[in-house]
């Protein structure tokens, strides 16, 4: 690979985790109930019965794995809030939760390490999952309380500030298929949380701005390549689906202030009306933004399948030989051409930052009482290839974060997939810099 100091002097390099994938202490320090508590513990919901009530035990060792991100070498820390922490109930604020996220920030600080913080990686609390979760049009104004209560808490602090992380996964995976909580699986209610969704990220933009924050604000959205299986018309038009259904469905609106109409139309059948959508909330959701944020792990390769589900979508799995633990295509050409396009219709100049990127593989303890974890080096060093060859074609990234700092609770796949560069040991909470902690630690500071 090309050399590191390729990118600019002020290229942010960075780790990413999510609060309920590691903090744990689900039960500590006023902290109420999330959806994925909930979730979790409901038979079968989870692989092997995982729940995030340890997860990393992040809340009591956080100063220890800073350090450790310290020990990295890199300059970003992107992490999640807790809103179950922050908000016991509409309307209330606890200290406690307050507190903890200003101790972390004080380490932080400490080490010189800028935070990049996500309001909602999916743990809605459970006051607000009873009142109807993102079904409830409210729960768009709940979310515009809390995030004030942070802006106002941490705005001198944090300078780089996303609303929410994949509202693809919480529509889709939340309400549509069943996966991830709340475990609905209804196409029409994955269709109204992913508004109200939109809504709420709006909203807080607004409030953002009429608060006065210093920093920036943007989203995060899970995006990928959507490849035809064949060259006949039909696979052709599958993939315009499949790209309406993973990207346009969110940029659409976020960049051009409406949902994609031929999307509309597909989902029209199974949805019904769209009476959820209000006139003014175009322009709400619209809500101009500081920078996009892009989770990108794979790309998908579709076909025409009449009847399955709404979309009419078949996949093509890849070969294992080509493909993470999760069964993910490695295919670091399609981060380009994300980019690429993203850049060309809707970005167009305004500062991309890959939020996420990166791999799960089968990872274990060597005889030498080492984690050799070879596939995952290849695999960020050809995505880091990718990205530096969109910088040197003049594109806006900023930024690039490795997912994750650490193995944690992987949602319903709980601990079984591994995509930390410090390999945890979870029965003994024992942290162990993989080969690829070693690798990203050089290659940031290779002179």
């Amino acid at each position: 690979m090309r050399h590191i100091e390729d990118f600019p002097a002020d290229f942010l390099f960075g780790v990413a985790t999510a609060a309920y994938q590691i903090e744990g202490a689900v039960n500590e320090d006023g902290r109420v109930p999330s959806q994925w508590d909930t979730f979790s513990h409901r038979p079968g919901a989870v692989l092997n019965g995982d729940t995030g009530d340890i997860a990393c035990d992040h809340y009591h060792r956080y100063a220890d794995d800073i350090r450790l991100i310290k020990d990295l070498g890199v300059t970003s820390y992107r992490f999640s809030i807790a809103w179950p922490r922050i908000q016991p109930g509409p309307g209330k604020t606890n200290p406690r939760g307050l507190a903890f996220y200003h101790r972390v920030l004080d380490e932080l600080d400490r080490h010189g390490i800028i935070p990049a913080v996500t309001l909602y990686h999916w743990d809605l609390p459970k006051w607000a999952a009873d009142r109807g979760g993102w079904l409830n049009r409210d729960v768009a104004e709940y979310f515009n309380d809390y995030a004030a209560i942070l802006f106002q808490e941490f705005g001198r602090r944090i300078p780089l500030w996303i609303t929410h992380n994949e509202p693809w996964c919480s529509a889709f995976l939340g309400y549509a298929l069943g996966e991830h909580a709340p475990g609905n699986r209804n196409w029409r209610e994955a269709m109204i949380a992913s508004h109200h969704l939109l809504l709420s990220h709006g909203k807080a933009v607004n409030t953002f701005r009429s608060l006065g924050v210093e920093g920036q604000i943007g989203i995060t959205l899970n995006l990928t390549v959507a490849d035809p299986a064949g060259d006949q018309a039909r696979d052709h038009d599958a993939a315009h689906r499949a790209d309406g259904y993973a990207n346009r469905w969110f940029l659409d609106p976020l960049f051009r202030g409406e949902y994609p109409a031929d999307m509309l139309e597909v989902f029209r059948p199974t949805v019904g009306s769209y009476d959820f959508m209000h006139p003014e909330d175009a322009a709400v959701i619209r809500a101009p933004l500081d920078f996009l944020g892009v989770n990108y792990y794979t790309r998908s390769i579709v076909f025409d399948k009449p009847g399955d589900g709404p979309l009419n979508l078949g996949y093509v799995q890849p070969e294992p030989a080509e493909s993470t633990a999760m069964g993910w295509e490695i295919h670091p050409e399609s981060l380009y051409r994300l980019l690429t396009r993203l850049e060309r219709e809707y970005t167009q100049g305004l500062p991309l930052y890959i939020t996420e990127n990166g791999a799960a593989f089968d990872d274990h303890l060597g005889v030498d009482g080492q984690v050799h974890d070879e596939g995952r080096i290849t695999y960020l060093q050809q995505h880091l290839v990718a990205a530096q060859r969109f910088v040197q074609d003049g594109g806006a990234l900023k930024g690039y974060y490795v997912w994750s700092l650490l193995d944690n609770f992987e949602w319903a796949f709980g601990y079984s997939k591994r995509f930390g560069l410090i390999y945890v040991d979870f029965p003994t909470q024992t942290r162990m810099l993989k080969d690829s902690a070693h690798w990203y630690r050089e290659m940031i500071q290779r002179p």
